[in-house]
């Protein structure tokens, strides 16, 4: 657990969040918590799931900022104290509940990102001290609730095929009758599967969701990958791509989170403000990325093997046989360069091919599809472009 050891010291801020010293959990499920009046809902759901075999810890980490109202900072108070009462009510051999009350994060970093961070450093730190290296870190929300075999199939999965990440399948619950909510959060359920296929079909060996309530690591793909990072919202983005290109990720479409569907104005992107976005457009319809976008994306990543090995001046020739849409993009951002760093740093065709999709990933795939649509093509509404996505499934 050398490369443990490097992390933690690169890490040391961290150690200020203080490990039990009987901490002897293989797994460890880290909310984050802020503002929120019900997390013992949640706590309430994982006391629920089927036992496990080997010790579970839960980490709430209850947070707030140096710029958080008194209001925000008492609540959370209120919130910390009655998770400190649940724990002493509840805890058991095998299912532990902890809370970590974290005040007065500086500004520039407070929010999701970095609460989500601190719970996954203080299981790391716990998985070190305990020497587990096969130690899993579970990544949840305040405001969800979990299927029954959450807990059980996770530890399953981890034990017989040693993933590096599982990711989750996923429900929003509508906590009051609200139909627009609901036809809101049922389109932003079909855009992440629509986009999840789109692209599976277009051959992205990472083409899993990225959502931040629904996904477990094992705490060694945890520290190769770098850690979490602290944004203040897409942390879970970010992270999920780094584990995805280490491989071994398992998708448990037989294991659900349910999330609250709900407004929010703490992050940029996510569910709470792609709500806000679907409701307050004229006709309630969500517009996303057309199908022939990907489509275009696929031929490009068709050309891959082609590309191997070959000159600039050939894989010139063979991207200008692309559409317009792709030819101009990789023009204006200058990636052909990177398919010339694939061809010097690749022995192999299998290298050249991950070393393309290191540098083809998720981030340029939504940078040329927000190319493509700004100059190129016009979203479609959703039903339209899962309807021409399935037809060629």
């Amino acid at each position: 657990m050398k490369h443990w050891q490097r992390y933690i010291q690169k890490h040391k801020a961290y150690d200020k969040y203080i490990v039990p010293s009987n901490f002897n959990y293989s797994m460890v499920v880290v909310i984050p918590c802020f503002n929120e009046t019900d997390v013992l809902t949640t706590l309430y759901s994982l006391m629920k799931c089927f036992p496990t075999q080997q010790p579970v810890g839960v980490l709430v980490v209850v947070n707030s900022s140096e710029m958080s109202d008194d209001s925000i900072i008492q609540n959370n108070r209120k919130t910390y104290d009655e998770i400190i009462a649940f724990a002493e009510e509840h805890n058991q051999s095998k299912l532990s509940f902890h809370a970590l009350l974290c005040e007065k994060l500086p500004r520039k970093h407070a929010g999701v990102g970095l609460a989500r961070k601190i719970g996954m450093e203080w299981a790391v730190r716990g998985f070190l001290q305990s020497g587990n290296r096969d130690g899993i870190i579970i990544s949840l929300d305040a405001d969800c609730t979990v299927s029954e075999n959450y807990l059980h199939v996770i530890e399953n999965e981890f034990s017989m095929s040693s993933p590096n990440c599982c990711v989750l399948n996923f429900h929003h619950r509508v906590s009051e009758e609200n139909e627009k909510i609901e036809q809101a959060i049922d389109q932003y359920e079909q855009y992440i599967w629509y986009f999840r296929n789109a692209l599976k079909t277009i051959d992205f060996p990472y083409y899993y969701h990225t959502i931040g309530s629904a996904f477990a690591v094992s705490a060694n793909a945890y520290v190769r990958s770098g850690g979490i990072g602290r944004q203040q919202g897409g942390e879970d983005f970010y992270f999920l791509q780094k584990v995805f290109s280490l491989d071994k990720t398992v998708e448990l479409m037989n294991v659900f989170v349910y999330p609250e569907a709900r407004f929010s104005d703490r992050i940029p992107f996510g569910t709470g403000p792609a709500l806000e976005k679907i409701i307050a457009s004229e006709d309630g319809v969500l517009s996303v990325y057309t199908v022939e976008a990907f489509s275009i994306l696929k031929s490009f990543f068709d050309l891959r093997v082609k590309f191997y090995k070959q000159s600039d001046d050939v894989v010139n020739d063979l991207i200008k046989s692309l559409h317009i849409s792709i030819e101009h993009f990789i023009s204006d951002y200058n990636l052909q360069s990177s398919i010339t760093d694939c061809n010097k740093n690749s022995a192999t065709l299998a290298t050249f091919q991950k070393r393309f999709f290191h540098h083809f990933n998720a981030f340029v795939i939504i940078k040329y599809l927000n190319f493509a649509h700004s100059n190129y093509f016009n979203l479609t509404p959703i039903q339209e472009a899962k309807d021409k996505l399935n037809r060629l499934l």
